[in-house]
């Protein structure tokens, strides 16, 4: 299938729910996840949580589910301000630059096999500087909003290669409408995770306690999964799929 077959193609369907969505989605999610897993995130979250909720840590098992979900929930709500922010700006840019789509996407791809191996440990030198604000909001539930949007800002590098490999698929949906529906998808698997462990604090610690054991799995099949997100935008496979998946769903009716 030619470059200008799919272009074709794609301009007859405008629907809100592609191939290309269906097949972006989950790996947006599942990214959300891998970031929420990583070794920079999840030895925070005692931490995050106490500060958006403003019980001390060794409260939080203790504390009323209402006022964990709320702090929670607004955290979740600033940092999800920022990536679906981004997710908008990067399918603007996508559709901007239709005509050099193709060559874009492959550099995207690139760079995400490049951010996967980074992500896997084996190449040290790349993606271990942190970029962070430092402001440090007030303390509580009317804080969580801004503690979020400081922390979509200044994402660590354990967040950097998997929103990389989420905004080159929304840069590859080409309309901000739906590269903002792919922020939406990252932000779903990262902050479920932060709430759910909020409203199940001590349940939760359990279960990160078994992760916490196993971060070099959780490093590596992240990678895995960004090198095969960035081979299949690199080769073209990415496209490909996208159309077979589109002329697919194309073919369903809605029985009467």
């Amino acid at each position: 299938m030619t470059t200008d077959a799919l272009a074709a193609y794609a301009d007859t369907n405008e629907t809100v729910l592609t191939g290309a969505l269906i097949l972006a989605l989950p790996v947006a999610v599942l990214g959300g996840l891998v970031s929420f897993f990583s070794p920079c995130v999840l030895p925070l979250v005692p931490g995050y949580l106490s500060y958006v909720t403003g019980v001390g840590g060794a409260d939080l098992g203790a504390a009323r589910r209402g006022r964990m979900l709320a702090g929670s929930g607004l955290f979740v709500l600033g940092f999800s301000v920022v990536f679906v922010s981004a997710g908008a700006l990067f399918g603007s840019v996508g559709n901007v630059f239709q005509e050099q789509r193709e060559v874009l996407t492959r550099i995207f791809g690139a760079l995400t096999i490049v951010l996967g191996l980074a992500f896997m440990g084996l190449l040290r030198r790349v993606g271990q500087r942190e970029f962070r604000f430092h402001h440090r909001p007030a303390v509580g539930l009317a804080g969580a909003p801004m503690l979020g949007l400081v922390f979509g800002i200044g994402w660590t590098p354990c967040i950097g290669p998997t929103l990389t490999a989420v905004n080159a698929l929304a840069f590859n949906e080409s309309t901000a409408g739906r590269g903002a529906l792919m922020g939406l998808a990252y932000c779903l698997g990262l902050g479920l995770p932060f709430i759910v462990a909020a409203v199940a604090f001590r349940r939760a610690l359990g279960a990160f306690g078994w992760i916490k054991q196993r971060y070099a799995l959780v490093m590596r099949t992240g990678g895995v999964m960004l090198v095969a997100t960035g081979l299949l935008l690199v080769t073209g496979a990415w496209d490909r799929i996208v159309y077979e998946l589109t002329y697919w769903t194309s073919t369903f009716e809605v029985a009467v």
